[in-house]
C-alpha cells in the first residue's frame, strides 16, 4: 500500500468518476484505475462500487476513506512541518483580484514575480471576476484571498475587509458636455445623470453597486447605455460622447488622457470607491496563503474608511 494509491482513492470519491480524478490529479485515466485496481486486491476487498452512473465507494470503502484522509493529513503535516523549519512553503495559493481594482496603485504583476522568487516551490494562482462572485468564491474556500470592491454595506458573514484604497466617486465627460457648464465646475449632483446614458462596470461589482444605491437614494434608477470591465474602456466610451463614465477618482481612465475631465458625484450619504483586501473571517488556513497575506498586508496601504463610507456607500 502506497499514500499516492491512497490519494487516488480519495480523488475518486470526491471526485464521483475516475475521469474528474485524473484531470484533478493530471494522470491518465488508466494508469488512475490500475492503481486503484492493485490497492483493491492488496487490501482482498473492492472498495469502489463502479456498477452507477457515479463512482461511489462500497461498504468496505467507506470504512476505510477516514483513515486514509488521516494518513494522507499526516503525510502533509510531516511535509510542511520540515518546509517551516527550512523556510520553504510548498502548496498552491489564489489572489483574485477584480478588473481594474488598483488602477497604478498597485503593480500587481511585479508584486507576483517577488513573492514567487521568495517562495520558487509555491504554485500561485491569480483570477479576475466580478467582486459578487470572488465573495462567494472565498467562502465556498476557492480561492484564499481577494482584492475587490464590496457590493453590499457591510462585509457577508464569514469574511473580513481591511480598505486599501478609498476614493470619491466620479463623472468622466467629453469636452462641450453639459455637466461642464460652468467651467470651473469640479463637482456634479448625482440627480443630474437622471436622464443621461451612463458607462459603467457590470452587475456584481462595488462601483456599479454604490452608483445604483447612490440613484435610488436620489429618486431614480440609472440608465446604463454601456458596461465594461475595465476601466480604461469606459473612459473611451466616454471620450467618443457615447456617455458619462462612472469611475473612481484618480484611477485609470478618470481624468487620464482622451481630453476627459472628471466631476466629483454629490449625493446622499456620500458616493465613494472602495478596494479592500478580503479574506475568511477565521484567517487563511495554509501556511502559503498565510504567506501571501502577510506579504499583501505590507505592500498595500492601510487606508481609514471615510466619512461618507461608513454612512453606507462603499464600492
Amino acid at each position: 500500500m502506497e499514500l499516492r494509491q491512497l490519494r487516488y482513492l480519495v480523488a475518486v470519491v470526491d471526485e464521483g468518476g475516475f475521469t474528474r480524478a485524473a484531470a484533478r490529479l493530471h494522470l491518465a485515466q488508466p494508469g488512475l484505475s490500475a492503481q486503484i485496481r492493485q490497492l483493491e486486491r492488496e487490501l482482498g476487498q473492492p472498495l469502489l462500487d463502479r456498477s452507477g452512473r457515479s463512482v461511489t465507494p462500497t461498504e468496505v470503502g467507506r470504512a476505510v476513506l477516514p483513515y486514509a484522509r488521516a494518513a494522507l493529513a499526516a503525510a502533509d503535516a510531516v511535509r510542511q512541518t520540515v518546509d517551516e523549519h527550512t523556510g520553504l512553503l510548498r502548496g498552491r495559493v489564489t489572489l483574485g483580484l477584480v478588473s481594474g481594482a488598483t488602477g497604478h496603485a498597485f503593480d500587481v504583476a511585479a508584486f507576483l514575480a517577488d513573492f514567487h522568487a521568495s517562495h520558487p516551490a509555491l504554485e500561485i494562482a491569480l483570477t479576475e471576476d466580478t467582486s459578487e462572485r470572488m465573495q462567494a468564491a472565498l467562502l465556498a474556500g476557492e480561492i484564499d484571498i481577494a482584492l475587490l470592491g464590496p457590493t453590499a454595506e457591510e462585509p457577508p458573514p464569514g469574511l473580513s475587509y481591511r480598505t486599501v484604497i478609498d476614493a470619491p466617486l466620479g463623472a468622466a465627460v467629453a469636452p462641450g458636455d453639459p455637466l461642464l457648464d460652468p467651467a470651473d465646475r469640479t463637482a456634479v449632483p448625482l440627480a443630474e445623470l437622471r436622464d443621461r446614458p451612463l458607462i459603467c462596470l457590470p452587475h456584481g461589482t462595488g462601483v456599479r453597486a454604490a452608483l445604483e444605491r447612490g440613484c435610488a437614494r436620489a429618486g431614480f434608477r440609472p440608465r446604463v447605455a454601456f458596461e465594461a470591465a475595465s476601466p480604461q474602456v469606459l473612459a473611451q466610451l466616454a471620450a467618443r460622447g457615447l456617455g458619462v463614465a462612472v469611475l473612481p477618482l484618480g484611477e485609470e481612465g478618470a481624468g487620464v488622457g482622451d481630453g476627459l475631465r472628471a466631476l466629483r458625484l454629490v449625493g446622499t450619504g456620500g458616493l465613494r470607491a472602495r478596494i479592500v483586501l478580503a479574506r475568511p473571517a477565521t484567517g487563511p488556513t495554509s501556511p502559503a496563503a498565510r504567506a501571501l497575506l502577510d506579504r499583501l498586508g505590507d505592500a498595500l496601504p492601510d487606508v481609514p474608511e471615510s466619512a461618507g463610507t461608513r454612512a453606507g456607500s462603499p464600492v
